[in-house]
């Protein structure tokens, strides 16, 4: 665990510049606007070790698959998330010495993240190998008024001599992808250009043929006044540059602002990407840094208003939260139904595709809470659109009659993970993608998506569980063989408890809607029936069979339901057993005895009770939370914040709280030594739950919010703002006593405490803790 992030309520700030930490904060301190973003490169030129990055929304690869030993049913490519042009760089001399921070002497280094205005700051002083000492600061941002623009405004001042600065601003799309299975790079060149104060790079993608034109618009000042230098152009394949040299006293500051934009294919005509692209650049360098800048403090500040978290008394975890809110909001607006939230957003390559089932699980509860309910609409919308994908990969395993299979990671609908225990095992992701149908119509109560679109999914998932168990005459039931669970370090194994869980649940939710959408629209029922050439009587009585009679594995003795059967075969160790030398055991440890170990990666049977959580009385949840999360390594960014709410509602605050700590800073910290890959963006949007599920005690029960609150030891209060209906609230946790504030929207009923409340239309309604006498002394 890294402990070099300085705390502060509203910023990210690195003091001093360490190049063993610094990929790790090339991730931290990423920039996007859910249309594009960037690592925290820097801009002048760096030899020591970093991971370039500039991502662009939906633009991928289909890179081919690379394994050991092929098997029938592998996916041909594995979708990577495309390292697109550089726009960030400038180069930097000094009388023809080039500012390169791994090989200067680096002094007052410092960076910072302004997560309330939206923008990257870094200063530092460098000395060069001939003795020259520049100052240097930088502040960059990708604009969330403009959301194909970013800018930067980079200045240097001389402080110990007199000489020829050189800046050099440059595209460059001779990029390549880390991750690349046979070191291919995935673009060709369209067409360049320069022209007095800017130019381009227009590219194409290998296969997909994505286009997307990159470019600059450029201007110098001289101690804050504009100035005319003539630059000289360069251009190279996949490469276009500027260079402006001039003489800089001593004490005289130089800045360039570079405007920069990209423009796609997905949203224009390949032939008119280049003068849009000039379009766009005029238009933001008309109205200049400064109020691009202020445009973004506004826009962000916009965001704060609707999703901030505040946390009193506790500075990291005030940090932590709104650097997870930070990052969800950089890599997801919601404003296209073809993007989706990637594992690592804007912030790294690692993993691919652009979506997994952690959008469905994790991600739906915070934008479902924090923004218009169009935005999860859309993310609804991006899985039917690929519905016929899921079935068409069903298809390839040997699936018929409509069944559909989501992929473990996608682009575009096709599966392209390539690992057999995850691509053909790790079915349970099926359910993740119903149950992000039931969560919003729960949540929003638009039934009509479930006659329009969501009945569709629902029954074609059905289909696939119906095919995929199968009748064990030995036990006179039907299991589900070969599986992996959400722990993963279990692989291939039979009648994991949570996927028949989510199996079971998912046929019972198809036949639930498909009886409401009968009801309520006739004439869609019979349209979408006579579609997908559902029988209605033989494969009703199917799915009831089923559910009816499903074999789940539980310990009489223990009182526990079993991850999987057999999983008590193994040895019982606890992880506070394991030394610190052996962890993560992922990093530490043979697959073989990972695999031959009771220690689970991430919450499996606990996620099938966070999310059934009305199944289950509180003692049962209890002896299952006391029986798994000892043997939890927690090496998946997604387990923390699962645990997190079940103790919260189990009244374990230390737990609570530790596991908040853990979800909620595991980048910031480092905790699993795997930021320097990116940043977990998915599991971002656990911790958001942790607050408000956990701590808050958020729920939907009967078309109505409730909340059973409880304040961490540490903290003085919090508070958070949840939309619901079209009815915004807010709600203040306290010592003395909890208060909700109604925001705007119509009057609501909500409960609190098990205390029912009607709360008006603009205003507060405080509930005072009750104090409760210590008993008597015997």
């Amino acid at each position: 665990m890294k402990n070099y992030i300085k705390a502060d309520e509203w910023k990210i700030i690195e003091e001093g510049f360490d190049p063993h930490l610094h990929k790790i904060s090339e991730s931290i301190f990423s920039l996007g606007n859910g249309r594009m973003g960037q690592r925290a490169n820097f801009e002048e030129a760096y030899s020591g070790e970093t991971l370039q990055g500039n991502y662009v929304a939906g633009v991928y690869y289909p890179d081919k698959t690379r394994v050991g030993w092929w098997k029938n049913g592998y996916p041909q490519y594995f979708a990577k998330v495309l390292n697109a042009a550089n726009w960030v760089g400038i180069d930097v001399l000094l009388d023809g010495e080039q500012l390169d921070l791994a090989k200067c002497k680096v002094d007052g280094f410092y960076r910072e993240l302004n997560m309330r205005e939206g923008h990257l700051k870094r200063n530092f002083t460098a000395t060069t190998a001939s003795g020259k000492q520049v100052q240097v600061e930088a502040i960059r941002f990708c604009s969330m008024a403009d959301d194909e623009a970013g800018a930067i405004s980079y200045t240097l001042t001389p402080l110990n001599f007199s000489g020829e600065i050189t800046l050099t601003p440059y595209i460059d799309g001779d990029v390549k992808n880390q991750d690349a299975n046979y070191d291919e790079k995935f673009w060709d060149e369209v067409s360049k250009g320069t022209w007095a104060d800017g130019g381009y790079v227009q590219m194409r993608t290998k296969k997909t043929g994505f286009e997307v034109a990159t470019g600059m618009k450029v201007s110098v000042q001289i101690n804050g006044q504009p100035v005319s230098i003539n630059a000289d152009a360069e251009t190279k394949e996949k490469f276009i540059s500027l260079t402006y040299s001039t003489q800089v006293q001593q004490g005289q500051s130089i800045t360039l602002i570079k405007y920069a934009a990209n423009l796609s294919s997905q949203n224009y005509a390949a032939d008119q990407l280049v003068p849009n692209l000039q379009s766009t650049l005029n238009r933001v360098a008309a109205k200049g840094f400064d109020t691009m800048l202020a445009e973004q403090a506004a826009a962000w500040a916009q965001k704060w208003e609707h999703n901030d978290i505040v946390i009193e008394g506790d500075v990291a975890a005030q940090q932590a939260i709104r650097f997870n809110i930070f990052q969800l909001n950089q890599t997801y607006t919601g404003e296209d139904d073809r993007l989706n939230i990637g594992p690592k957003g804007f912030t790294g390559e690692k993993y691919g595709g652009s979506t997994y089932w952690d959008t469905e699980a994790y991600c739906v509860p915070f934008y479902l809470a924090t923004a218009d309910q169009q935005v999860t609409r859309n993310l609804l919308l991006y899985r039917y659109k690929q519905l016929g994908k899921a079935i068409e990969n069903a298809q390839l395993l040997g699936f018929k009659n409509g069944a559909a299979l989501y992929p473990m990671v996608t682009m575009d609908g096709t599966e392209c993970h390539n690992e057999w225990e995850i691509t053909f095992e790790e079915i349970h992701r099926n359910g993740a993608i119903a149950f992000a149908i039931f969560n919003y119509v729960r949540y929003t109560a638009d039934e009509a998506y479930l006659a329009d679109y969501g009945l569709e999914v629902l029954i074609a998932i059905a289909r696939f569980w119906a095919q995929r168990v199968n009748w064990s005459e030995a036990r006179q039931q039907y299991v589900m063989l070969g599986v992996t669970g959400p722990n993963e370090y279990e692989n291939n194994i039979n009648n994991n408890w949570y996927t028949s869980t989510m199996a079971t649940w998912c046929m019972q939710y198809a036949l639930d809607a498909a009886e409401k959408v009968r009801t309520a629209e006739p004439a869609k029922y019979q349209a979408l029936i006579a579609k997908i050439n559902f029988e209605e009587a033989k494969e009703i009585a199917q799915f009831s069979d089923i559910i009816e009679k499903m074999y789940f594995p539980y310990d009489e003795q223990l009182g526990v339901f079993l991850q999987q059967d057999g999983y008590l075969d193994k040895e019982q160790i606890l992880v506070k057993d394991l030394p610190a030398s052996e962890r993560p055991i992922n990093q530490k440890w043979s697959w073989d005895r990972i695999l031959r170990s009771c220690f689970i990666k991430q919450a499996d049977v606990l996620q099938g009770i966070y999310f059934f959580e009305d199944r289950y009385d509180i003692d049962t949840i209890r002896r299952n939370f006391d029986f798994y999360e000892p043997r939890t390594v927690h090496e998946s960014s997604l387990s923390p914040c699962v645990h997190a709410i079940l103790a919260a509602k189990l009244g374990d605050e230390k737990r609570a709280y530790e596991f908040y700590l853990r979800t909620s800073r595991l980048d910031l910290d480092d905790y699993n030594n795997d930021t320097e890959d990116g940043c977990h963006i998915t599991s971002m949007a656990g911790t958001w739950m942790s607050v408000v599920e956990g701590f808050g005690g958020m729920r939907v029960k009967d078309g109505k919010l409730s909340f059973n609150p409880f304040l961490p030891e540490k903290w003085t209060s919090f508070s958070f703002n949840v939309g619901f209906r079209g009815t915004l609230i807010k709600l203040t946790v306290a010592k003395d006593g909890h208060s909700v504030k109604h925001l705007s929207g119509p009057d609501m009923n909500f409960s609190i405490g098990g205390q029912d409340v009607h709360l008006k239309a603009g205003s507060v309604i405080k509930i005072v803790k009750v104090k409760i006498p210590a008993p008597p002394p015997f």
